[in-house]
């Protein structure tokens, strides 16, 4: 089995720190044989392409951009001793010469000469491009001269040292390991804008983004990449502290990535009128149409203010005619400006988006032939508009529900109704599926039942036991299919329960439910129910499952301290 990562410091280093992660796959999994091999950027890239590697080691960047080039999956994220958490350990650190006092900060880097890895290095030139950015400062036009040297990193240090680069963009931590090593004195170096985060032991003049995950490639078998993974999150730590935890949440990295237009989003450089035209001529056409009856009725209403000057001096009736044409033109204007559509597709688009879309096309479609012909009146437009608006509406409906469940948060618990939080969790549900099944509410609770949770938590539960109770019922007939959903009381506690008709499972099986790695799905990672039972009784409640009683399937159940206690 290969291995391929990203050597940043050079292949000796690379060697030196991920031998520990090789020979102890080599020992707990026997049966295999595990090899490393080290590339740069561009090596790593071609060799994941042409099948050569089947796990991958790099940072968040590259991986993001694998991931959506050839179907990586991350199984694990590394854990370092410098960082208080796996989600905020990378990113960049500036330097120059401590004897710079001409250099404050950020700021004083237009017109410097600056030294960085590669346009495509992340935390040797992205993170800190971000950060300028929101300065002002466009690296590729502001720099007196921007120098990309290459692999290993620790020529930006030599060159900063020499005087040959004003500056140099580097991975935080990088300075600390040579100063570890006897390389250089971090007395000889400062970091430009240092930033302080609680428990990050090393300089950084930008955020921090998750550690380097470890991905599998498209081609490597499911079961040999579970059982990598669980023996990497068992591995004990290295002599140098690092060890494996479960995969981080790399939506920091895909936020970089669409602010700077790069990797996945660089499609979103496509300004010119060419790409615009392209991606979004419906709108457009929509735009120019509402523009040009503007400006047509903007220039009418002001010829007709000139005529009717001169009439007004003459006649109180001509002054009133006048003033009611302006008033029916005003209203005219005001209701071809709401003919606008502004809007941007970003996401994942759900397959109830196709009908909205599409309508919206056929709309478009008929007011291009009808312009052609010479046919396109008022009416026409008004009502394609209306129809163009509703469809629309629609759309950012699915949308909306979508981008507000996966949206990167901190933890936050508040007081939430929790018939309100189990209804918006079904409506997610129906929406993100093209053939949802029936889904029947039951609430037995009194009204404004409250519970102090974090609600997307809580609703990401009940999102997974919709998901797996829908999955056993898979080609099964539809009356089978359905599923309820029952809210109650009990005591202290507050009790959802979600229910099936599937096939059930056997007590062997069940007793195993929700131990970490363990699926009965050919393609699952075992996950899903145990992230559940942890959510759970981290809010102080309990998740358990059993047999239906009076008929085929299984009820999935999870109570939560209920606000207000039995007096």
């Amino acid at each position: 089995m290969r291995i391929g990562v990203l050597a940043y410091k050079g292949s000796e280093a690379a060697l030196s720190d991920w031998t520990p992660v090789i020979e102890h796959l080599n020992k707990s999994l026997p049966a295999y044989h595990f090899t490393l091999s080290d590339y740069d950027a561009d090596g790593l890239r071609e060799a994941v392409q042409h099948h050569r590697v089947d796990f991958v080691i790099t940072n968040g960047g590259q991986y993001i951009a694998l991931e959506a080039e050839f179907g990586l999956s991350r199984i694990a994220t590394l854990e370092s001793p410098h960082a208080a958490s796996p989600a905020q350990s990378i990113g960049s650190a500036v330097i120059v010469r401590a004897d710079r006092k001409d250099i404050a900060g950020l700021s004083d880097l237009r017109g410097r000469r600056v030294a960085a890895v590669a346009p495509e290095a992340f935390g040797g030139y992205l993170a800190a491009v971000r950060e300028l950015r929101q300065l002002g400062i466009d690296p590729e036009s502001d720099f007196g001269r921007l120098d990309f040297l290459g692999l290993p990193m620790q020529r930006i240090v030599e060159a900063v040292a020499q005087g040959s680069a004003d500056a140099g963009i580097v991975r935080s931590c990088l300075l600390e390991e040579m100063a570890r090593e006897g390389r250089l004195r971090l007395a000889d170096f400062r970091v430009l804008s240092p930033r302080s985060v609680q428990g990050f032991r090393c300089g950084l003049s930008s955020r921090l983004y998750p550690d380097w995950p470890i991905a599998t490639a498209r081609h490597t078998d499911l079961k040999l990449a579970k059982a990598v993974a669980k023996e990497l999150l068992s591995m004990p730590p290295t002599a140098q502290g690092f060890a494996w935890t479960v995969p981080a949440d790399y939506q920091a990295v895909h936020e970089l990535y669409r602010e700077l237009r790069i990797g996945p989003y660089a499609y979103l450089r496509e300004t010119g009128l060419e790409g615009l035209a392209r991606r979004y001529w419906p709108f457009l056409l929509i735009g120019f149409i509402a523009l040009a009856g503007w400006v047509v009725h903007a220039v009418r209403v002001e010829h007709q203010v000139y005529v009717r000057t001169g009439e007004l001096r003459r006649a109180l009736a001509a002054r009133d005619e006048a003033e009611a044409r302006m008033r029916e033109n005003q209203e005219q204007v005001e209701h071809l400006s709401r003919l606008s559509i502004l809007g941007e597709l970003s996401g994942t688009l759900a397959h109830e988006l196709n009908q909205p879309l599409a309508t919206i096309g056929n709309y478009a479609q008929s007011l291009l032939r009808r312009q052609a012909s010479g046919r396109l009146t008022p009416e026409a437009v008004d009502e394609a508009g209306t129809s163009i608006t509703v469809q629309a509406e629609r759309a950012g409906g699915i949308l909306r529900r979508i981008r507000d469940f996966a949206r990167k948060r901190a933890v936050v618990r508040e007081r939430q109704p929790l018939e309100d939080l189990a209804r918006e969790a079904v409506a997610l549900f129906c929406g993100m599926q093209a053939h949802a099944p029936s889904v029947t509410v039951d609430s037995g609770l009194t009204p404004g039942a409250i519970v102090e949770v974090d609600a997307l938590q809580i609703q990401q539960v009940m999102l997974n036991l919709l998901k797996n109770v829908d999955d056993a019922a898979k080609g099964l007939p539809e009356e089978r299919c359905r599923i309820d959903l029952t809210l109650s009381r009990e005591g202290d506690w507050y009790r959802v329960s979600v229910r099936d008709r599937g096939h059930g499972l056997p007590e062997a099986l069940r007793a195993r439910l929700f131990e970490a790695f363990f699926t009965t799905k050919p393609d699952g990672m075992g996950l899903g129910l145990s992230i559940c039972k942890t959510i759970v009784e981290t809010h102080g409640g309990r998740l358990w499952a059993k047999p239906n009683a009076d008929g085929p399937g299984m009820t999935f159940t999870f109570a939560l301290p209920a606000d207000e206690p039995v007096s």
